[in-house]
């Protein structure tokens, strides 16, 4: 077994949230020693919990849809790995109906030592508040919208995304420079990515 498969192994096993989480816990981790797009996200959702596979639902559909790649693609390529700030699904909160915020306990845990070994990334996709301010440390500005209003500055290994969720719509719609300038460059670099691994 590899270092890396060892590694995914024991996150697969961890029950460190087990007395806090509504449910017994799934974490949920996609990855290869080939991986060289990482997805980093918040956390699953209730259906990713349920099925096990990551981005499983509509998010999943738009976030393939911005990267240019299709579902085939996406689950079958290694050099295409998924990794949330927290691997197990959170729950949802009783008001206003969204998930809880991923636990910081999880990235505490595994972050560091999953990034060690995962040495071919090439590219992260920032999506949401959790991943923007872990990855970009003290150059993260404090909110989504202005890590994503200031992609070009994190190029050209992460790119600040909003979560592709549809709780993100009106603010998609607000901001249609984000359909027609980052959404045309990542699916570029993305492209580029993938090919550069054949």
């Amino acid at each position: 077994m590899s270092d890396l498969a060892a590694l995914v192994a024991e996150i697969g096993a961890c029950r460190a949230c087990a007395g806090e989480l509504p449910h017994e816990p799934r974490p949920v981790i996609w990855v290869s020693p080939k991986t060289r797009i990482l997805l980093c996200g918040q956390a699953p959702g209730r259906r990713v919990h349920e099925s096990g596979l990551p981005f499983d639902d509509p998010s999943g559909d738009r976030l393939r849809d911005w990267m240019g790649v299709d579902r085939d693609t996406f689950y079958a390529s290694p050099a295409i790995g998924v990794a949330a700030m927290a691997f197990c699904y959170p729950g949802t909160a009783p008001r206003g109906g969204g998930d809880y915020p991923p636990p910081p306990r999880c990235a505490a845990l595994w972050r560091a030592r999953l990034m060690a070994h995962l040495p071919k990334v090439e590219l992260r996709l920032l999506m949401g508040r959790a991943a923007q301010s872990w990855a970009l440390g003290a150059r993260d500005p404090g909110r989504m919208d202005a890590a994503v209003r200031d992609w070009r500055s994190h190029l050209p290994g992460q790119i600040c995304l909003p979560h592709p969720s549809w709780r993100n719509t009106a603010w998609l719609k607000r901001n249609p420079w984000f359909e027609t300038e980052v959404v045309p460059y990542l699916r570029a670099r993305v492209r580029d990515v993938l090919k550069g691994g054949e």
